[in-house]
């Protein structure tokens, strides 16, 4: 499905497992609340091949605003630095985000639903606890500059990736080379394994589908 903006990817699983009537039901690889776009869904005996869902490489499309850095690395969260006066220069814009092919090492951001003893980070995060996190080998497939808004310190970008890519973690690692902080602002995801969001279908055309008996 074209996961909705807002409301987290369990919320939309709900929806549509009450709308089917499924007796089990799973998705393969969450989206923020802040994010849209491809979430594949499993439902009844799909649920079984879920596994080989998740580990499919994905493509995401990300605005970033630069010259602010919040705790979140998304615009849901507090801004902890800020540059004033800041511009956007394009053509360090582009040597940063080369940097990122290839395979590389990520740290997983506090704001995720990795665990730590059992409990999601996102927890620990909102407790105002911080745990050391363990890089992680991911690979960047391509990652381009696709669009430049200068007068709002707003670049676009898409990114084709191995699973268990954080674009937020991209975001703020881009704002920490440039020295000035950055920030997802909005997110979609454009392709998960074999889906794209050309393939994909909305909450409401589901719900109207079910209401004409399809």
């Amino acid at each position: 499905m074209d996961k909705p903006l807002g409301g987290s990817s369990n919320r939309a699983l709900q929806v549509v497992k009450r709308l089917f009537d499924a007796n089990k039901a799973g998705h393969t690889g969450s989206l923020d609340p802040l994010a849209t776009g491809v979430l594949p869904l499993c439902l009844g005996e799909a649920t079984k091949v879920s596994q080989f869902l998740l580990d499919s490489d994905k493509a995401y499309r990300a605005r970033i605003k630069l010259g602010e850095r919040t705790d979140t690395a998304d615009s849901e969260g507090e801004v902890i630095a800020k540059v004033e006066g800041f511009t956007i220069d394009e053509a360090a814009v582009k040597a940063a985000l080369r940097g990122f092919e290839g395979e590389i090492e990520q740290v997983p951001p506090m704001y995720s639903a990795l665990k730590q003893d059992g409990q999601p980070l996102y927890k620990l995060a909102r407790q105002g606890k911080t745990v050391e996190r363990k890089a992680r080998a991911i690979t960047i497939y391509s990652i381009e500059l696709t669009d430049v808004d200068a007068d709002a310190n707003v670049i676009e970008i898409e990114v084709d990736c191995s699973k268990g890519t954080y674009i937020r973690t991209i975001a703020d690692d881009l704002g920490q080379i440039l020295g000035c902080g950055g920030h997802i602002i909005s997110l979609r995801r454009l392709r998960a394994g074999v889906f794209s969001i050309e393939d994909s279908v909305t909450l409401e055309a589901l719900e109207a589908k079910k209401e004409a008996g399809g």
